[in-house]
């Protein structure tokens, strides 16, 4: 896709609590909502987290399916849901909504990762559980890597054929605990990209802009939203997760990319639609 560019906004997260950020989308009529106004600002793809009545990270297929069903109804932005869940999930109960409802798109973390004081786990054996589902079902992972050491560990799958081209990697950096955003950082880890693959560059708290910035130099997509800053500015929260993406999208447009539509990336990572 010459000159375009792929904006994911991962509009909810496992985390982010309202009292962190009142306009957070909790219920799927806000999910929906939220997923209408940032396919409007730019955005192709919708990174997905539920919550249950409480508001806590669940894995419930229930809640995955009534958010999807909500979110259809509003706009045709492509889904991905999460895998990786949240701290204290098995493996089961992160992987059973790719199994259940076959999404066109899912995460799949590429190894265990400090998560602040925390931890979640993905060992190579539940990374080929998952891989093998996920290509079962025709559902292309984001293969996403907190530390250079997971895109090594990603290999492993290609070289035993549970992943199909075009390779697609998330980086997620400046999580308390994994690997800072910095330019060197963001250089080793495309350096070791298998050839073909393309990424998203995911910058947490306030690495978030300068992430966006990176990505556009090294040739990579954009992931911005509430799961990963609640902040528009130092100190001033964002009205939205659409104003997020509407500033990604400028200084994409500002840098000569346009943002890629919903069936553009469809197309290009070959998605079973």
């Amino acid at each position: 896709m010459n000159n375009k560019i792929v904006i994911t906004c991962a509009c909810t997260g496992a985390e982010t609590s309202k009292e962190l950020q009142p306009a957070l989308p909790i219920t799927p009529d806000e999910v929906a909502k939220t997923a209408e106004e940032c396919r409007a600002a730019g955005a192709a793809i919708l990174h997905l987290h539920v919550r249950d009545e409480q508001g806590r990270a669940t894995q419930s297929v229930a809640r995955f399916k009534e958010a999807i069903e909500a979110v259809r109804r509003k706009t045709d932005i492509i889904i991905e849901i999460t895998t990786g869940g949240a701290v204290g999930d098995t493996a089961e109960e992160r992987l059973r909504p790719v199994i259940e409802l076959e999404p066109e798109m899912a995460s799949l973390d590429c190894g265990t990762v400090n998560f602040g004081d925390e931890y979640i786990v993905n060992t190579l054996p539940v990374m080929r559980t998952f891989a093998a589902e996920f290509k079962k079902r025709r559902v292309r992972a984001t293969l996403e890597c907190f530390d250079l050491g997971h895109v090594y560990a990603s290999h492993y799958l290609i070289k035993e054929g549970l992943l199909e081209e075009p390779y697609h990697y998330g980086f997620v950096l400046n999580v308390p605990g994994a690997v800072p955003y910095t330019v060197e950082n963001l250089s080793a880890f495309i350096k070791a990209l298998p050839a073909g693959a393309n990424f998203t560059v995911m910058g947490i708290g306030r690495s978030s802009l300068p992430a966006q910035y990176g990505a556009m130099a090294t040739g990579g997509w954009i992931r911005v939203g509430f799961e990963d800053n609640v902040y528009f500015s130092k100190g001033v929260l964002a009205k939205n997760n659409a104003e997020l993406v509407e500033r990604a999208a400028r200084i994409a447009h500002e840098s000569g990319l346009a943002p890629a539509t919903p069936d553009e990336v469809r197309q290009y990572l070959k998605l079973k639609g």
